[in-house]
């Protein structure tokens, strides 16, 4: 549930980027990342269907400082139109003052009758509102069409108040003061007023405009009234004129003949520079140029098909988060990083597709997912993982010795525990009479029995490094060699057979105190190849040794019940015995075995009351 809650929180992340995409209030990693891909894919290729004449440095140091004389801007108008054929021009400069009589009104004949398309500034910080010059007039306000509310305006002197076409050439700067947007639509005053460059397309444009509301998918602007502009193309893709050029005649016509064109100025002193994500400075008609080439793309029909990002965006998020919830537990924490990561980079690859073809979504929302998956999920899965394996090496460590734990824990345990050949000391014991013992005692204290005597087997076989395969009820079966081979493994058999049997004598020894029979363990102990490894099935996964050793320890072991001594060993085990001194005590018929075998017994242990002796011995 841990898992499934932290997925979701993950996809919730990616859902929240993209409710805050539209607009200017984007995530400030969203932006940065988007203004990234589009610098990378801003095409250098010409573009030719519009022109910028720029009154640049160059200009005014040949013509004179700004501002120049109406006449002179009337004339530029004119030879546009006339010598050079473009069609239709518009003006990125606001005249709030009269000037010359005579310019003054060939600028207002131009722009009642010609394709110009004259400039206002609206403003819309509202807490200071302007009120320069005489706005002309728009188009009568729809209230279902979606539009900036402005709140005041710098527009031109009242003879151009009759201009048949204006333009807005206001910005609406992002938080970070970024230009990302146009405002498709500026109300004021019960009128709607296009951007410049829209307006310029609907007056001159030759054929049908792009529809001004409907969405990134189906027109100009995101519901708001806002566009955000896609900067396709690099500022060294424009066609820059001079407008000394235009106006001595040497500007070539090939580049300026059937386009439109934007006036405005480049230079310092007369225009103010604006940061885009193309570049921290660019002059205002450039931003106007950009979404004069964006609105003709999508006249055109050659904009990139659009596409559902955000959709996209919030699936993909959903499916790499539903993906960690499989591998997260079945995968290392590091394989789980490098999953993530080349998720992050095939959303990038996936990014870098959809950012031109969707300016509404959130590019960076499934990288948040993945960054709170790697940040919150992994470590998570991964300190559940370290529980796990703490819980099965605590598990371990019950039936295997510590140190044989530790060096397993070196090893390759997947080659370890694999099934093989090995040669094995085999030691299986129970209580004697065990049911007679617990038959007559309440359950409390018959289970209080068994657990003090197996506590009695079982410490001296992990303490002599013995590997416990199972408990049998009043009883044990554990064997040496397997996992880790040891030479001596035979002498550690017998040595954990000795420490068992002192156990059980020292045991008895604080039953006798309480008034109670003491207990007989029987011990049969064999040697010999078996075959061990891990024999456990898919659903559970056991260690064990099987093999004819084996079976010959459980037939000493049931032997013992009509002999005297408490360990019998068999003759595998006395072949291989080194440090420890053994007794013959007959041969024996074994129960499915055609042959006598040969017993043994400690030489400690040799006698009648072997049990009882140690106890002497051990007080």
């Amino acid at each position: 549930m841990l898992r499934v809650l932290t997925a979701t929180l993950a996809v919730l992340l990616s859902v929240g980027a993209q409710w805050r995409a539209e607009g200017t209030d984007a995530l400030p990693a969203d932006e940065w990342l988007r203004d990234g891909i589009l610098r990378a894919q801003a095409s250098t290729a010409p573009e030719t269907r519009l022109a910028i004449v720029d009154i640049d440095e160059r200009s005014l140091a040949a013509l004179g400082p700004w501002p120049w004389p109406r006449e002179r801007l009337a004339s530029l108008l004119e030879l546009l139109s006339s010598q050079y054929e473009v069609r239709g021009v518009a003006l990125d400069l606001v005249l709030p003052e009269p000037a010359d009589a005579g310019g003054d009104a060939r600028l207002a004949a131009l722009a009642r009758f010609s394709p110009l398309v004259v400039p206002h500034a609206f403003d819309y910080r509202g807490n200071l509102p302007l009120r320069v010059g005489v706005p002309g007039a728009g188009m009568p306000a729809v209230p279902a069409r979606p539009a900036v509310a402005a709140s005041g305006y710098i527009a031109n002197h009242a003879a151009l108040a009759q201009a048949a076409h204006v333009g807005n050439i206001g910005f609406v700067p992002d938080r970070d003061g970024m230009i990302r947007h146009l405002p498709v639509l500026t109300r004021f005053g019960g009128q709607d007023y296009p951007t410049l460059s829209l307006a310029l397309l609907r007056c001159c444009g030759g054929v049908a405009a792009p529809r001004l509301a409907g969405g990134p998918r189906g027109g100009l602007g995101d519901g708001t009234g806002l566009q955000r502009l896609a900067y396709r193309k690099a500022w060294e893709a424009y066609t820059v004129i001079p407008a000394a050029m235009v106006l001595d005649g040497s500007a070539p016509a090939d580049l300026l003949r059937h386009t439109l064109v934007l006036i405005g100025s480049s230079s310092l002193g007369l225009s103010d520079r604006v940061a885009t994500p193309l570049s921290p400075s660019t002059s205002g008609m450039l931003v106007h140029a950009a979404a004069l080439t964006e609105q003709l793309d999508i006249r055109d029909g050659q904009a990139p098909a659009p596409l559902p990002g955000a959709i996209i965006a919030m699936l993909f998020s959903a499916v790499v988060a539903g993906a960690t919830l499989l591998t997260l537990p079945r995968l290392s924490a590091l394989a789980n990083v490098a999953l993530l990561l080349g998720a992050s980079a095939l959303w990038l690859a996936a990014a870098w597709w959809l950012v031109p073809r969707d300016a509404a979504f959130s590019v960076t929302g499934p990288l948040f997912t993945n960054l709170f998956l790697l940040a919150v999920a992994v470590p998570l899965a991964w300190q559940f993982a370290q529980r796990h394996s703490h819980r099965l090496l605590g598990t371990l460590r019950q039936y295997v010795a510590d140190a044989v734990v530790n060096e397993l824990l070196k090893r390759d345990l997947d080659t370890t525990l694999a099934p093989s050949r090995q040669d094995v000391t085999t030691l299986i014991a129970d209580m004697e009479g065990y049911t007679g013992h617990v038959e007559s005692l309440p359950v409390e204290q018959a289970a209080e029995l068994t657990r003090d005597f197996l506590d009695c087997l079982t410490r001296p076989v992990l303490a002599h490094r013995g590997t416990l395969d199972k408990f049998t009820g009043d009883g044990l079966v554990t064997f040496w060699g397997a996992p880790l081979p040891v030479d001596d493994h035979a002498d550690l058999a017998l040595d954990a057979a000795l420490a068992i049997v002192r156990e059980v004598a020292a045991f008895n020894a604080v039953r006798r105190r309480h008034g109670h029979a003491p207990v007989r363990v029987r011990i049969g102990i064999e040697s010999g190849e078996a075959m061990a490894g891990d024999f456990g099935s898919s659903a559970r996964s056991i260690y064990t040794a099987v093999g004819d050793s084996v079976n010959v320890a459980s037939r000493l072991e049931t032997a013992a019940r009509d002999l005297p001594h408490d360990v019998i060993i068999g003759p595998g085990t006395a072949s291989r015995a080194r440090r420890h001194r053994l007794v013959p005590i007959g041969d024996m018929l074994l129960r499915g075995r055609h042959e006598h075998t040969a017993l043994h017994t400690l030489a400690v242990l040799a006698g009648s009351a072997s049990a009882d002796r140690v106890a002497r011995e051990a007080s």
